[in-house]
């Protein structure tokens, strides 16, 4: 996959009659005349289509033209899961089929393979990245363990990214069910979420919480706003005394403004909530002092913020959309093998995110 300069991202169209195949699909879901309704939903799921490009250079070479899902990202986090049953087509070769049930016979039980993931990793401000072959090592015993890997950042599992993933698989699923114009075979879920620094912040003036971006190093900021830096690096790299110091004061400030704030307004269901939620806060400050930072100062913030109750957090940023079109084909009926799938891969994130 190659960048464009305009944003958009160029795969070059395989040779026939895959690449001809896919560049047929994308031209028919993104019609400008479309008004099936089944085709112009499908649309919610795809990368967005800007037709074909080739370099001035090598006029022979056609590339499409699709949006860049992980732009807006700062550190994505991303996988690629291939669903369905069977990772073949109706007109594969007795030799195809076999090919491709031997690279992972398990595909017919379980429904997806992981064909490979890259995971940022806050603590060393790394990716940690995992092949085809990682995936294919799976088995139905190991394969809940193998996909919580992707939304585990170094530090804890990023609950609120499987929450939202299982929504949007969900959505596609409920196309799914709904249509029997198209069967896809060898198609792929993209899996992206920011893997960034998210602060959660409380901004005492409009008593709203929010994930930020791009953290400015530190525990604690001045002001009126708490934030929690994912970078606990930061804190291996200090002295012990001086953070100490430094959370247990900007706490005491944080809550005394807090206090102030609220002797201004009246309390609404929300504000109990997050007045509740910051006395947890204060209450965790004395135990960080107590443990004089000794190692657990960790499961402390982790206790605080990384299982905040869903209510007060912002969605956090995730996308899932459908790739890979070269083996999609007409039909009248359901697309029960891509469904299965779906379902299964919806069964081991639900089990991941209860456990």
């Amino acid at each position: 996959i190659l960048q464009h300069p305009d944003g958009t991202v160029l795969k070059q169209l395989q040779p026939p009659p895959r690449g001809p195949r896919e560049q047929e699909f994308y031209n028919k879901v993104y019609d400008s005349n479309c008004c099936d309704s089944v085709l112009l939903e499908l649309r919610e799921y795809l990368p967005k289509y800007f037709g074909v490009w080739s370099p001035p250079t090598a006029p022979n070479d056609t590339y499409l033209k699709l949006e860049d899902v992980t732009r807006k990202f700062n550190k994505p986090c991303i996988m690629d899961v291939k669903i369905g049953q069977k990772s073949y087509d109706p007109y594969a070769s007795a030799e195809k089929i076999q090919q491709q049930v031997s690279k992972y016979p398990l595909m017919e039980e379980i429904g997806f393979l992981v064909l490979g993931m890259r995971v940022y990793h806050v603590s060393s401000d790394s990716y940690e990245t995992q092949n085809q072959h990682y995936g294919r090592s799976l088995t139905k015993e190991t394969v809940k363990e193998g996909i919580s890997k992707f939304f585990h950042n170094g530090y804890c599992l990023r609950k609120d990214a499987i929450a939202a993933s299982i929504r949007k698989v969900e959505k596609i699923l409920e196309w799914f069910e709904g249509q029997e114009q198209l069967n896809f075979y060898a198609s792929s879920l993209l899996f992206v979420y920011e893997g960034s620094c998210q602060a959660t912040t409380v901004r005492l003036s409009d008593v709203t919480l929010a994930e930020k971006r791009g953290v400015p190093k530190g525990l604690l900021s001045s002001g009126d706003i708490l934030e929690y830096n994912n970078n606990i690096h930061v804190i291996n790299a200090t002295e012990n005394g001086k953070i100490e110091a430094s959370v247990s004061k900007g706490l005491s400030k944080f809550y005394a403004l807090h206090k102030k704030a609220y002797s201004k307004r009246p309390h609404s269901q929300l504000s109990l909530k997050v007045e509740a939620l910051e006395q947890d806060v204060w209450k965790s400050s004395t135990c960080i002092a107590q443990e004089h930072l000794n190692g657990n100062v960790l499961p402390q913030l982790e206790k605080v913020f990384c299982h905040m109750p869903a209510e007060l957090k912002e969605t956090p940023a995730v996308e899932v959309r459908m790739i890979d079109f070269a083996h999609v084909f007409p039909s009248n009926t359901k697309d029960e093998g891509y469904i299965y799938g779906l379902k299964n891969l919806i069964t081991v994130l639900q089990n991941i995110l209860d456990n």
